[in-house]
């Protein structure tokens, strides 16, 4: 060791383990001496600390301030250095928020992730992209602001299709005045940023209103909008009587950590997070607590005053200081929930068990029903499987699909799908062949090769993929088939190895696990097959149409998401696509309808 603990001072400050030149951890104490020493006594017992102990032989130390200092500059190194030991909880991206363009003599609502959202304008955080998506429609739906482009806004002539669909109010075309969208656009910020009654009793009086002047068409169609509101009030307020507050959980079991956070702003849920940290080393939960938090806010500005922590911290005053001297806000950390928050505070704490047990229960699953198979074969570990289906209609459109089990389920990120040449199409055995061949190439690579490959198949088509396999430099694979039993109902299936028919138990986790496989790769398939088939007879009814070219193909399923609404199209709604101009799109509408 390249440091003498004596010489260690008795300062807060940030200390930093090495393996080499490799930094290995990064942890933060109100006493350094007194930390570093202990990770060198007999204190510490666990695994992980072990094992840092073991593999550090060069230690540097930094002494800060105070403790708050000590904080702000182990994240930064952590952020900067990713210390294999360390808890990385960090997500690289902003918040979403939704924005109203307040510039603009009609303004829009939009999404956008930012660091810089001005209160006035932004209305967030979110914590997930769908949860704005889902908020911007229920905005166009009730409230009917548009969501184009100002270049498009300029541009039109005519109503787009979102008016058709009752789902923008026109302003482009001066469908509505200025004063009347702008009472909309005050409702549906009122509507994001509160609970309070103001917009209802402007459209219950619009209502009465209509009805006075004997127009009955518009008062059902603000009584459609009333009920809709009232509608998703009552689906949203779930803390009505709660203001702007986050909350922490952390839980720990094993060497797991799970951690939940709910947003909640204005009585309403902007969303959760969860994040699981396998193998995880920290010397209390204080300090995941204030790694947490820290790395939560971040990007953010739209801080609450309150934050409610599932444990009670031994100072919370840290992070209290923390707040104030990195993003200049007052913010008090509590500890016990108020009665309207109660109900969250004990679903953002069950979030971080149930995180810790999802896991930890698939994961028993999957290698309990590893080890079973492995004894059933006569392999000694089983790490990996491989399962491989052929999809096709009529021989047309042939995929293959390869999906990956490991011991923690399925690894959906390996999973691979192969275009079947249209001169194997219908050839089961001769696809099964042509695609291992392709995929053999790639198990030069460890981390890529299985150990066993499953074929939804008979006899036949074990027989050549063995073949495939043993010509190669993969003997050692072992390769497996299932056969569908009769009439394809379950638990009726026949599994055949090297030796003929195994005997395994219809009710044991290895079959079930070799039956999860088998359906997952026939999903796969299918899945991809019918994409294709959609593409293909997608393209057909674009390619009848001369003059317009795959890149103007892409654009137009881009912008309309499919042929039925391209058909619904106005030649103003077509023009709107880069390169399309009056003389394509009255093309366009002609050869579609």
């Amino acid at each position: 060791m390249s440091i003498n603990l004596k010489k260690v001072p008795n300062t807060p400050g940030v200390y930093k383990f090495f393996k080499n030149h490799e930094i290995i951890y990064i942890g933060k104490a109100k006493d350094l001496k007194k930390r570093v020493s202990s990770y060198f006594g007999e204190s510490y017992k666990d695994r992980k600390t072990s094992q840092i102990k073991f593999l550090t032989n060069k230690i540097e130390t930094f002494t800060t301030k105070n403790e708050v200092e000590a904080l702000l500059l182990e994240q930064m190194l952590i952020k900067e250095n990713k210390p294999k030991f360390n808890i990385l909880l960090r997500d690289d991206k902003t918040y979403p928020y939704i924005y109203f363009s307040l510039d603009h003599e009609f303004p829009g609502v939009y999404s956008k992730r930012t660091k810089n959202a001005v209160d006035k304008k932004y209305y967030g955080p979110f914590v997930s992209s769908e949860a704005v998506k889902k908020s911007i429609q229920e905005i166009q739906k009730i409230f009917k602001i548009r969501n184009c482009s100002d270049n498009t806004f300029a541009n039109r002539t005519r109503p787009c299709i979102e008016f058709q669909m009752k789902r923008c109010s026109a302003p482009c075309v001066q469908k509505i005045n200025k004063v009347d969208y702008f009472e909309d656009i005050s409702s549906a910020k009122s509507f994001l940023s509160s609970s309070d009654t103001k917009t209802v009793q402007r459209l219950t009086s619009d209502i009465e209103k209509a009805v006075s002047e004997l127009d009955f068409e518009k008062a059902a169609e603000i009584r459609d909008r009333l009920k809709r509101l009232n509608l998703l009030k009552e689906e949203q307020s779930v803390v009505t009587l709660a203001n702007d507050v986050d909350i922490f959980s952390v839980s720990s079991e094993m060497s797991y950590l799970g951690i939940s956070i709910i947003v909640v702003r204005n009585g309403k849920i902007r969303g959760t997070k969860t994040h699981l940290i396998k193998q995880a080393h920290f010397n209390s939960l204080d300090d995941v607590y204030q790694s947490a938090v820290f790395n939560f806010y971040d990007n953010q500005i739209d801080i609450p005053k309150k934050i409610l922590c599932a444990y009670i911290l031994e100072d919370k005053t840290i992070l209290e200081d923390m707040f104030q001297a990195k993003h200049k806000k007052r913010v008090k950390i509590i500890h016990s929930p108020s009665k309207s928050i109660r109900p969250i505070f004990n679903l953002c704490k069950l979030n971080a068990m149930q995180v810790i047990k999802n896991h930890i229960s698939k994961e028993d699953k999957y290698t309990f029903a590893l080890n079973e198979l492995s004894k059933y074969l006569g392999i000694k570990d089983i790490k990996k499987i491989e399962g491989y289906d052929i999809s096709h209609i009529s021989g047309d459109n042939a995929v293959a699909s390869c999906v990956v089990f490991s011991k923690t389920g399925p690894l959906k990120n390996n999973y691979r799908l192969f275009n079947i040449p249209q001169k194997l199409s219908g050839n089961d055995i001769g696809s099964l062949e042509h695609v291992i061949e392709r995929r053999l190439k790639y198990y030069d690579d460890p981390k890529t090769k299985p150990d066993l490959i499953l074929i939804d198949g008979g006899k036949s088509q074990l027989k050549f993929v063995k073949q495939v396999i043993d010509e190669s430099e993969h003997k050692d694979i072992e390769v497996i088939s299932i056969v569908k039993g009769a009439n394809r109902l379950r638990a009726t299936e026949t599994i055949i190895g090297k030796t003929g028919v195994l005997e395994l138990d219809k009710y044991s986790k290895a079959f079930l696990l070799l039956q999860e496989i088998r359906d997952e790769s026939h999903r796969f398939a299918l899945q991809a097959q019918r994409k294709k088939k959609r593409s293909k007879i997608t393209k057909s009814e674009l390619d009848k149409i001369k003059g317009i070219g795959n890149i103007l193909k892409h654009r137009l399923l881009k912008k309309f998401k499919s042929i039925a609404r391209i058909k619904l199209a106005s030649s103003d709604d077509l023009m709107t696509v880069e390169g399309i101009n009056e003389k394509i799109a009255k093309l366009i509408i002609n050869e579609l309808t």
